[in-house]
C-alpha cells in the first residue's frame, strides 16, 4: 500500500501539523493538501495542488485542510478531485480521518487549546518543528489567518519540553518554534507565562539542545526577557523574522497593527548594538489600500534603515470579509510594480551582506540531499557533498541519528543530513554562499581555498560562538537610531 503524500503549503505551523498527519494517516493510499489562505494567490496554489494531486495519484484519496479549507469549506468539497475536506482543529485527530463524512469542519473559534503534536520525524526537514501557540486574538485588517486558525491558544511549558527533548534524543540538532502569532504565547495558560519564559525553560531543560530558532516574532510582543534571551544566548541563532507589514504610520495604522515605525527601526537597532552578527528577516506587504507613493518609499527605505537581509515580500490580496478589501484599492498593476521594487531593494541589500560573509566561518545543519544547509544566520550555503564522516562540530560523539536519514552505499551524501559542518565560506553568487568542508584539526586545508583571501583555519569549535564583543559597532545605517 502507498504511503501517504503531504503537500504542506504556508507557515512553519503547517510543516509541523502536516508531519503529525504524516503519522496519523500511515500506510494509506491518500493525498493530503494542506492548505494556506494568507493570500488570494495562496488559494490559488492549493487549488493547483489539488488538481495536480489527482493527475500524479488517480486512485488515491484526495483530503484538504488547512486555513483555506477552514475558512470556505464549500468550495473545496464541490471540488470533482476532492473526497473529503477536514478542519484545522479536526485535521490533528484520528478521530476526524476515521470518519466518514466528506466535511469535517467545526467551529474553529470554539477551540481553546492545543497541544504539541507527536511527529517523531520530519520527512523532508533536516530540522524538527514544534508548535507552541496557535490561532491569533489580534485582527489586522488585512488578515484572514484568524477565522482558519481560531483564537490564540497554547501549549503547557511541559509538553514542549518533553517534545523537544524526545526530537532531541532523536538526533535533532535545530529545533524552530512555531505558531501563528508565537509572540502572543502564554497569557491564557495558568501564571500567564511568556515567551521568554517558555525559552528560558527548553534551554534550561532540554541543555542538549544545540540550536533553537524562532520563526515569525510580532516586534511589539517582543519584551526585555525574549530580548535578552536573542541577543545573549548562543544556543538561540542569530536570525529573527519580523512581521513589520509596513514602514509608513498610517498605513500601519490602518493595517492595524500596534507597532509605529520609528519602533520597529529602534527594535532592529538594539537587536544588532547587543548581537552585531543577527540576521534581520521582515514580512512587507506592497500596495495596501490607500498606499501612496510617499508612503511607498517609507517602506521601501525601511528594507536598508532595517538591514532587512531575509524578506518576504507579499503584493496585498484583498481577502474577502477583511476590513481592507472594503477600503480604496491601489490598482493591481501598482501593487505589482511595488512588490518588484521591493524584492529588488531586498535583494541587492542580501547580496551585499552576503560579500560581509565571505571568509568567516559558519555551522550549517546539512539539508537534503546533503550539499546544502542554512547557517545559523539563516544564509544558504552549498559545499560540495561529503564523501566521508564530517569533522565533528560537538565536543561528544552523536549517537542518534534524524529519522529517516541513511547511510548511502557510495558516499556520506544522505548519511549527513541533520548533522552540522563547519565550513569556511568561499565565495557568494549573491543569492547563496559558497563553502568548503574545514578539516580535522591538523589537517589539511581544503584546497578550494587555496589563494583566497580567507583568515586560517582554526580548531573546530562547540556550536555556535560567543557572541561578538560590545566594542562591535552595528551597520552604519543604524547608528542614528541607536543614538
Amino acid at each position: 500500500m502507498a504511503d501517504p503524500h503531504i503537500v504542506s503549503l504556508g507557515c512553519r505551523l503547517n510543516i509541523a501539523e502536516s508531519e503529525t498527519i504524516r503519522a496519523l494517516l500511515a500506510g494509506r493510499d491518500t493525498v493530503v493538501v494542506n492548505s494556506c489562505a494568507v493570500t488570494n494567490s495562496a488559494v490559488a496554489e492549493t487549488r493547483a495542488a489539488i488538481r495536480r494531486a489527482r493527475r500524479d495519484r488517480p486512485a488515491a484519496e484526495i483530503v484538504v485542510t488547512g486555513c483555506a479549507a477552514q475558512i470556505d469549506p464549500a468550495s473545496f468539497a464541490a471540488m470533482p478531485e476532492v473526497d473529503r475536506v477536514i478542519g484545522n482543529a479536526e485535521k490533528l485527530s484520528s478521530h476526524a480521518w476515521n470518519a466518514s463524512a466528506p466535511v469535517v469542519v467545526g467551529d474553529i473559534m470554539q477551540v481553546r487549546d492545543t497541544a504539541p503534536h507527536l511527529a517523531s520525524a520530519f520527512a523532508a526537514h533536516a530540522r524538527a518543528f514544534v508548535e507552541v501557540q496557535n490561532g491569533c486574538d489580534h485582527r489586522c485588517t488585512f488578515c484572514a489567518i484568524p477565522y482558519g486558525r481560531g483564537n490564540s491558544r497554547s501549549v503547557p511549558a511541559g509538553g514542549v519540553i518533553d517534545r523537544i527533548a524526545a526530537l532531541v534524543d532523536a538526533g535533532y540538532r535545530e529545533v524552530v518554534l512555531t505558531g501563528v502569532d508565537l509572540t502572543s504565547y502564554g497569557p491564557d495558560l495558568p501564571g500567564a507565562p511568556t515567551l521568554g519564559m517558555l525559552v528560558e525553560r527548553i534551554l534550561a531543560h532540554v541543555p542538549n539542545l544545540e540550536r533553537l530558532r524562532l520563526s515569525s516574532l510580532d516586534s511589539v510582543e517582543i519584551d526585555d526577557r525574549l530580548f535578552a534571551l536573542i541577543a545573549h544566548e548562543p544556543r538561540i541563532l542569530p536570525h529573527v523574522h519580523l512581521s513589520f507589514q509596513a514602514g509608513d504610520d498610517m498605513i500601519l495604522k490602518r493595517m492595524k497593527r500596534r507597532h509605529s515605525r520609528a519602533q520597529a527601526v529602534a527594535l532592529v537597532a538594539r537587536l544588532k548594538a547587543a548581537r552585531p552578527d543577527i540576521a534581520i528577516g521582515a514580512d512587507l506587504i506592497a500596495g495596501f489600500p490607500t498606499e501612496d507613493a510617499a508612503m511607498f518609499a517609507n517602506t521601501l527605505a525601511l528594507i536598508d534603515e532595517c538591514d532587512i537581509v531575509h524578506a518576504h515580500i507579499f503584493p496585498y490580496s484583498p481577502r474577502e470579509g477583511t476590513p481592507a478589501a472594503r477600503m480604496p484599492q491601489v490598482a493591481p498593476d501598482v501593487r505589482k510594480a511595488r512588490a518588484a521594487e521591493l524584492r529588488a531593494a531586498a535583494a541587492t541589500r542580501k547580496a551585499a551582506w552576503l560579500r560581509t560573509l565571505v571568509g568567516s566561518e559558519q555551522d550549517v545543519l546539512v539539508e537534503r540531499p546533503g550539499d546544502r544547509g542554512h547557517a545559523g544566520n539563516f544564509a544558504e550555503v552549498r559545499f560540495p557533498a561529503p564523501v566521508s564522516p564530517l569533522p565533528p562540530v560537538r565536543a561528544e560523539p552523536v549517537e542518534a541519528r534524524v529519522p529517516g536519514a541513511r547511510a548511502s552505499t557510495s558516499s556520506a551524501r544522505t548519511e549527513w543530513v541533520g548533522e552540522v559542518a563547519r565550513l569556511l565560506i568561499t565565495a557568494t553568487d549573491g543569492l547563496t554562499l559558497h563553502a568548503a568542508i574545514l578539516p580535522r584539526q591538523g589537517e589539511v586545508s581544503p584546497k578550494a581555498t587555496e589563494g583566497a583571501d580567507v583568515p586560517s583555519s582554526r580548531s573546530p569549535r562547540r556550536l555556535l560562538s560567543h557572541l561578538p564583543p560590545a566594542a562591535n559597532q552595528p551597520a552604519p545605517s543604524l547608528q542614528k537610531a541607536i543614538a
